[in-house]
């Protein structure tokens, strides 16, 4: 009786997604099957990309998709829960942002340039912060430790801190 109820709840909100060849769809970003993990690293990431077009329909619940080429290492077949509609719109700007993904689908971000300084006093050790912007779009900048962040990246400390 309680498994029949709770059907009847999960019937009223599941709608069959069905789609043809040629149809545009967002891929949805999600990090336990490691497709946002791959395209995005960061916190605040969007819940889709796309649009990608659908190649060919594979099963009942499986579509290939037509990926660019920053994510030719992803396998382009996608299972129905992992895809969204997308209803063009031409006042839409889509703008594809240039991923460069490495052989283990890991993301390397290059420093745009140091912001701020800071010291920390860590059991009475002075420590020189850094605050490093990522991003200037998203506005991505993590502190980090002033001698580390010189060693890896001097072309940020020309004079300035």
């Amino acid at each position: 009786m309680s498994r029949s109820r709770q059907n009847s709840y999960a019937d009223k909100r599941r709608r069959p997604l069905e789609f043809a060849a040629g149809d545009q769809v967002f891929l949805r970003l999600n990090p336990t099957t490691g497709v946002g993990r791959v395209v995005r690293p960061k916190k605040l990431s969007p819940k889709f990309v796309g649009p990608y077009q659908i190649l060919r329909k594979i099963g009942p619940m499986v579509y290939e998709l037509s990926l660019p080429p920053q994510l030719s290492n992803l396998h382009p077949v996608f299972h129905v829960s992992q895809i969204w509609k997308y209803i063009a719109d031409p006042s839409h700007i889509l703008e594809l942002e240039d991923v460069r993904l490495r052989q283990d689908r890991t993301l390397e971000m290059q420093p745009v340039r140091v912001e701020d300084s800071r010291t920390k006093y860590y059991k009475r050790k002075a420590i020189r912060l850094v605050k490093v912007v990522w991003d200037e779009k998203m506005g991505d900048s993590t502190w980090e430790v002033e001698d580390a962040t010189r060693d890896l990246y001097p072309h940020l400390f020309s004079g300035k801190f």
